[in-house]
């Protein structure tokens, strides 16, 4: 199986007050194609890091990363936005992701009318089959994101991820502001445009539980350093590292709670999904 992403020796050094932080420090990994990949730690181990810097959203200290077998580093104005156009980002906060003066559809085509051709009613259309495709009806499309749920913002933020048609996306705590029953909606929608797109995943969370219901491989990062990386049924069921060990032990134990991927939207939890009011 090929690599969609691979990270090599990745270092990100911050510099402030005259003292220098290593924010990421050496890590390597693969994502292979059509698999996600979860990258879990606590806050402010570097994982969001490792991901900025793997798109060139942040210029890593040194490293390198590919998609899908292209190094990022030489790549300069137009060759950069073009292989980024082969990728897309899921943001942690939905609402805040969204500019607040833009409708829902000129949200989705900003990243069609900036990397494709598409415009007038071709660029309306695509946008409606993407909102179609994250399960929002078509009178979102001239709403303002105050107008709809966290979790409806989350959907847009996954249509617009979409819109160029990526084999590869970064997926940054992307339920982590949502409520359980909103989460388990949003990750079973990306867990079945994995399968229909044959999409690559690099899930960033600080949530074991959400990693180890997502992934096919997972990461445990501490102090911007790869710690632990294995076959997610293996690294979040029986790690080998104690500093794992000791995230697993520290997970707190709710007596009833209903788990993640048996919360599907059409079970009693209210779903958001198609609401035309």
């Amino acid at each position: 199986m090929s690599a969609m992403l691979t990270v090599e020796k990745m270092v990100k050094v911050y510099t402030a007050h005259g003292s220098r932080v290593r924010a990421v420090d050496g890590v390597s990994f693969e994502v292979e194609a059509g698999t996600t990949f979860g990258l879990v730690g606590e806050s402010g181990s570097g994982k969001s890091t490792v991901a900025r810097c793997a798109l060139r959203l942040v210029e890593p200290t040194s490293g390198e990363s590919r998609i899908d077998g292209q190094a990022l580093g030489p790549l300069r104005g137009r060759a950069l936005r073009a292989l980024r156009a082969r990728t897309g980002m899921v943001f942690q906060n939905p609402v805040a992701a969204l500019n607040p003066r833009l409708t829902i559809e000129q949200s989705i085509a900003e990243p069609l009318r900036t990397h494709t051709e598409l415009r007038g009613q071709a660029l309306a259309q695509r946008t409606r089959e993407l909102l179609d495709e994250v399960g929002l009806a078509g009178a979102h499309a001239e709403r303002l994101p105050h107008q709809l749920s966290g979790g409806q913002c989350q959907r847009v933020g996954i249509a617009r991820a979409l819109a160029t048609r990526p084999k590869l996306l970064v997926l940054d705590e992307p339920t982590s502001a949502l409520d359980v029953s909103v989460q388990a909606q949003v990750l079973n929608l990306l867990q079945e445009l994995r399968r229909e797109h044959s999409l690559s995943y690099l899930l960033i969370s600080h949530d074991l539980d959400v990693v180890r219901y997502m992934s096919d491989t997972a990461g445990v990062m501490r102090n911007g350093v790869l710690v632990e990386v294995g076959p997610a049924s293996d690294v979040l069921v029986n790690p080998t590292h104690e500093y794992t060990q000791r995230l697993l032990a520290a997970m707190p134990e709710t007596p009833g709670a209903v788990p993640l991927h048996e919360l599907r939207p059409d079970s009693t939890v209210p779903s958001e999904n198609r609401i035309l009011s």
